[in-house]
């Protein structure tokens, strides 16, 4: 940390205004914590030193790591890795910036890089999250800065908290100590806490990663950046797996052959799978599989549109909407029904929600844009879009999404043992390794199974309060680009948080944008002021 300047500030006094000088204003306040931020988390100097200790800490661990006879590649790897981590500490703004940007490529790493091993499915935490939260979390504390920024949300976030923490101790400990525990339940529920709840302090990191409007910008600009690259990439792996540069399913067992599997992983992501005679095709783009990579292109298409319409610069603009027609593409070809259908629904919505007479001329663009898009596919991939639209038709008529969510939630109610569930992790994929589970494809089907009905109405009330004080924030903004990205994100919030459909709360990368975003929603006053 730098220094303390000399002169007063409200930074050096979290609790009262500065001596021999009267009362801030609560206007004043405001303007003042904005100030403050900007120089929050700027380390100037003292950086040499940082370093050099961190060498010495990494020649001590390499050393003993050489003489416990491990590879140079796992010493390289362990040394990469205290570094980045130590930077993210220190610099915990950069180090959130760092964990967007691995974010989309962490599959591609520990599919490609680390061979699947456990521990680089967790680089992503170990590298930049933890370190970064735990550097501002520091920082914070030390200034007397709020850490729930909004104090609406501190009694449903302290509530939802409590009842995890209740059906930890309570369903998970006592099925441990019980004589049949399926498993390992202590372990299994703080697996399943982590995942729950390890991602709602970027709400707190989200608000003070941002302190100016240029960094709004920015962020939009970096997703754009990160789609063009990982759209590429998807329709090079699209293009190896048609030309069968990539091996398809041919030759698997047969309960492999219409399924995505790390055994035909092509170019970069992990589960692939690609049957012509029956026209499948799933890819994992750059993720660690086509689930994932579908909510990659619809959380996509939402950074897309803002750049597209709202960038203050026209040569953002024209990136923006390239990156988009990119996503529209990889929503076509990569044979995921959600996203064929999710990113025309979401772009659609979008227009709709920043409608406004002054821009109906780039409305109207948009409207053209998309149905150009739509003809260009029936054109050039006449076959592809056909089955596209047969996938969807036949899924949607076999199950359709209405009875599929209420028929797992009718079988959740029927088999969730008493208020508080059946414990944490229970029905969490993730967590299958350690004990016996229950895969739901449903999001709040998988609380109530965990939770209870308590705990799913708690979750429910969270997001709600978020919902309503995202909507108090964007409403205070005059700015009106800053407007716009505070009614897309808080579209975005409500999608998210309300749909009952599959789990994305539980996957990358949306488990990292919503509560980010959620944090930058509610800062978006302050920037104004």
């Amino acid at each position: 940390m730098s220094e303390p300047q000399n002169h007063p500030s409200p930074l050096h006094y979290p609790n009262e205004s500065p001596p021999n000088s009267p009362a801030l204003t609560e206007e004043e306040k405001e303007i003042s914590t904005v100030t403050d931020s900007e120089s929050l988390f700027n380390h100037r100097s003292g950086l040499v030193p940082y370093l050099c200790w961190v060498s010495v800490i990494s020649l001590i661990v390499a050393m003993v790591m050489f003489g416990n006879d491990l590879g140079a590649i796992a010493i390289i790897y362990v040394i990469i890795t205290i570094f980045c981590a130590a930077l993210s500490y220190r610099y915990p703004r950069q180090g959130l910036w760092g964990l967007l940007i691995y974010l989309p490529f962490a599959g591609t790493i520990a599919y490609w890089i680390g061979d699947d091993r456990p521990i680089f499915h967790l680089l992503k935490n170990i590298l930049f999250y933890i370190p970064a939260l735990l550097g501002m979390l520091v920082v914070l504390i030390r200034e007397g800065k709020a850490l729930i920024i909004n104090k609406n949300l501190k009694i449903p976030l302290l509530i939802f908290l409590g009842i995890a923490l209740i059906n930890l101790v309570i369903v998970n400990g006592g099925q441990h100590f019980s004589d049949d525990p399926r498993g390992i339940p202590i372990v299994m529920g703080i697996f399943g806490l982590a995942i729950l709840i390890g991602y709602i302090p970027l709400i707190t990191c989200g608000y003070y990663l941002i302190r100016k409007n240029q960094d709004v910008y920015f962020l939009n600009r970096l997703q754009v950046v990160l789609a063009i690259v990982c759209c590429l990439l998807g329709i090079a792996q699209f293009w190896l797996v048609i030309t069968g540069v990539c091996p398809d399913n041919s030759g698997l067992e047969p309960h492999l052959l219409l399924t995505a599997n790390l055994q035909r992983k092509c170019l970069v992501g992990g589960s692939l799978g690609y049957l012509p005679e029956a026209n499948f095709i799933r890819l994992p783009g750059t993720f660690v599989s086509p689930w994932h990579w579908t909510w990659f292109l619809i959380s996509s298409a939402f950074f897309a549109f803002l750049t597209s319409l709202n960038d203050p610069k026209i040569t953002w603009q024209i990136t923006g909407g390239f990156s988009l027609f990119l996503i529209m593409i990889n929503a076509v070809i990569s044979g995921q029904r959600t996203a064929f259908l999710g990113v025309p629904l979401v772009l659609i919505l979008l227009i709709i929600a920043t409608s406004h007479i002054s821009r109906w001329k780039r409305l109207l663009i948009s409207f053209l844009a998309i149905g150009l898009f739509l003809l260009t596919t029936l054109v050039i991939f006449p076959n592809l879009a056909e089955g596209r639209m047969e996938s969807l038709t036949g899924r949607w008529t076999a199950s359709p999404p209405s009875e599929f969510v209420i028929d797992q939630t009718q079988w959740t109610l029927r088999n969730s043992r008493g208020l508080l569930g059946n414990g944490l992790g229970r029905g969490t994929n993730a967590t299958r390794s350690l004990g016996s589970t229950r895969l739901l494809e449903t999001y709040y089907s998988k609380l109530i199974y965990e939770l209870g009905i308590i705990g799913a109405i708690a979750f429910l009330i969270l997001v709600t309060t978020l919902m309503t004080e995202g909507f108090k924030s964007y409403h205070q903004v005059r700015n009106s680009h800053l407007r716009n990205d505070g009614i897309v994100f808080w579209i975005f919030i409500i999608i998210i948080g309300y749909n009952p459909y599959w789990y994305p709360l539980d996957t990358d990368p949306v488990a990292v944008y919503y509560w980010l975003i959620a944090g930058v929603m509610l800062k978006l006053p302050s920037l104004t002021k």
